[in-house]
């Protein structure tokens, strides 16, 4: 999606940097991996396929994608790849809703789950969908085994309104209420600043 191609997130503990070109090969390194690939709901793809992939989502105006770097090891080593820790998508897919959001989020690096990044990158994430896109509604569909993002999207207020014995998960949803956006927003001016990519520092 064009409309994030210059914008930087940056928040308590992760920055929130567009997908480019220079990210693909890292990213291809981890959808080598059959776990992320089966949590992922995704297909094995050649490093041209990748990067055919990462142009068509620019191109996309359904799809938002944002590449999940841990600000603390930014800070350090100022090597925005050797930063990134995973992604966070929206996907506008319901031509009959598009006010509805899927959101998808991903800490490929094992060291880092469990630290809150996955949390805040959805967080941040669903904000900008809101302000930004116009979302008024997020789903999310997680496998049944994927009991860290079941736990995760339940902690953020989403409930289950659907599964499917088929594909072997449910699909969750979270409306933005009144209160759900008060709370983004408190979330969001305490701890995420805006700005232009590309930058120096995150702050």
């Amino acid at each position: 999606m064009k409309i994030n191609s210059s914008t930087v997130l940056v928040g308590d503990k992760v920055v929130l940097v567009p997908y480019k070109e220079h990210h693909v090969t890292r990213y291809h390194d981890w959808m080598q991996s059959s776990e992320l690939l089966a949590q992922t709901a995704s297909e094995r793809l050649t490093l041209d396929q990748e990067y055919e992939m990462q142009k068509s989502w620019y191109e996309d105006t359904n799809k938002c994608t944002f590449i999940v770097l841990d600000k603390r090891r930014w800070r350090q080593s100022a090597d925005e790849i050797d930063s990134m820790v995973g992604d966070v998508n929206l996907f506008f897919n319901d031509e009959n809703d598009p006010q509805t959001a899927e959101v998808e989020v991903m800490i490929a690096e094992p060291t880092y789950r469990g630290q809150g990044l996955g949390k805040e990158s959805v967080l941040i994430m669903m904000h900008y969908g809101v302000s930004k896109v116009g979302a008024r509604q997020f789903t999310a569909k997680i496998g049944y085994n994927n009991k860290p993002s079941l736990i995760l999207f339940n902690k953020l207020g989403f409930s289950q309104v659907s599964s499917s014995d088929v594909f072997q998960e449910m699909t969750l949803q979270l409306y933005v209420d009144d209160k759900t956006l008060k709370e983004l927003n408190s979330y969001y001016m305490q701890y995420v600043t805006e700005q232009i990519y590309p930058y120096t520092t995150p702050g």
